[in-house]
């Protein structure tokens, strides 16, 4: 399974972690430059730095293949809902949370 993960804090974090020990592909997005560069070191290549809610960071990390999932848990709720929005209705497979 393929899972996108737009905020790197500690529930975007932790997901990743879970999903990578039990062998599942994840890209993880983040926008926070400190933040990033920590995850980065953590998960290296997993991580792409920017900011969710513009198309052409969802698509430099991936969203195109699609995901089977979509998984928005920035600090911004707002935030969260246009990802979620704009990943099923410009990408419409898989699923957005």
């Amino acid at each position: 399974m393929y899972v996108l993960i737009a905020g790197g804090g500690k529930i975007g974090a932790n997901l990743a972690r879970s999903l990578l020990r039990a062998g599942h592909e994840v890209t993880l997005v983040e926008q926070r430059r400190d933040r990033f560069e920590r995850l980065e070191d953590e998960f290296e290549h997993v991580v792409v730095h920017g900011d969710a809610t513009e198309i052409f960071v969802l698509e430099r990390a991936g969203i195109q293949r699609p995901p089977s999932i979509v998984v928005a848990v920035t600090g911004d709720d707002e935030d969260n809902l246009a990802i979620c929005q704009l990943s099923r209705e410009t990408y419409g497979d898989g699923m957005a949370i």
